[in-house]
């Protein structure tokens, strides 16, 4: 029998709440992809938040001490000759595989040669992990957790290096084949992969944070597109005792029979249904707010809404500050994101709060 597919021989009860969270989970992609191709208005900022969080998150998780906040102001002022701490290093890493996999996804083979050269980059500014990066380990290794006391504790063993090559070959190679034939789901597919690559633990270091890359591209790759404007990886930090429990519940049988990852595909899944309610509010959020409006756009905003109808020359006496030229561009970008509504022409142009 095909060894993964032992893994999934899940039973009535657990294949029920599988069948349940993917139905959500495809209904809400469904939406969601139609949501993207109407309007974008406010997709870049989302992405922006979620792009923080999950550089900030995923490098916690294995241990670095940057918040959210650093991890902006580093990306905003980024100079890779400067990075002198291990946690920069890690954070421009990430964030350049990350962005390569948004922009790239759909030309981005699922490979050996890929993965590793996504590897190769991820560890590309961190200067102690210079002789292994993109390359398969040669030194047993361990899952473990960090906790932030600096204690540290032993999740499960990995697969031994002599054996790594011919696993991974075999894991690729699966999730291609199960990936084009479409006999089984793709978020199953895509859940089983992340599973066995964490288990294999092939690259020395910089598993973890990969293997969250991957789940990334795995997902845009199959159309989830919502994946990338709320962050997985900030999910997983915080639920990071029920993420190696589920990852430990498969592993205490590997390599036998009775290895099933039951728990480690409801939380995959059931983690994508919460992400799914997050993005609704935020989304929700930001439609109602306008978040993804800059600080003097909101105040324009208010004023509009607080004193409409109104003129340009309003606006001029109750922002002396700004001058004419920059709040006509704010105008028209608040008109052209929907915001409000223009009026009339030239001098007897009013400007009011576009009816929802």
């Amino acid at each position: 029998m095909d060894k993964f597919l032992n893994t999934l021989n899940f039973d009535f009860k657990t294949n029920q709440q599988i069948l349940k969270l993917i139905s959500y989970i495809d209904a809400f992609k469904g939406k969601w992809n139609i949501v993207e191709q109407r309007e974008n208005i406010y997709l870049k900022e989302l992405r922006k938040i979620a792009t923080i969080e999950s550089i900030g998150s995923s490098t916690r998780i294995e241990g670095a001490q940057l918040t959210n906040e650093e991890v902006k102001e580093l990306l905003e002022n980024m100079e890779i000759k400067k990075l002198k701490t291990r946690d920069q290093q890690e954070v421009i890493g990430y964030y350049d595989v990350l962005e390569i996999i948004y922009e790239s996804y759909a030309e981005i083979p699922i490979s050996k040669n890929y993965i590793q050269q996504l590897h190769q980059r991820l560890l590309k500014h961190s200067t102690k992990d210079e002789r292994h990066r993109g390359n398969y380990k040669n030194l047993s290794n361990k899952v473990v957790a960090n906790y932030p006391v600096g204690i540290q504790k032993v999740i499960f063993n990995t697969t031994e290096p002599h054996l790594v090559e011919s696993e991974m070959v075999a894991l690729i190679d699966w999730t291609n084949k199960q990936i084009e034939l479409k006999e089984i789901h793709p978020l199953i597919i895509i859940g089983l992969f992340i599973y066995e690559f964490l288990s294999i633990h092939p690259f020395q270091d910089g598993n973890g944070r990969l293997s969250r890359l991957l789940t990334n591209l795995l997902l845009l790759k199959n159309d989830y597109q919502f994946i990338q404007y709320i962050s997985f990886e900030n999910l997983v930090e915080q639920k990071k005792k029920s993420y190696y429990e589920a990852l430990m519940d498969g592993q205490k049988d590997r390599y036998t029979d009775s290895e099933h990852i039951n728990s480690w595909i409801i939380f995959f899944l059931s983690s994508l249904e919460t992400l799914i309610q997050r993005l609704e509010q935020k989304y929700d959020v930001f439609k109602s707010k306008g978040g993804y409006l800059n600080d003097r756009q909101k105040k324009i905003k208010e004023f509009i809404e607080d004193n409409q109808p109104i003129k340009l020359s309003d606006l001029t006496k109750e922002f002396p500050g700004i001058t004419v030229h920059t709040l006509k561009k704010d105008l028209q970008y608040l008109k052209t994101e929907q915001i409000i509504d223009l009026i009339g022409k030239n001098r007897g142009a009013i400007y009011v709060i576009k009816e929802k």
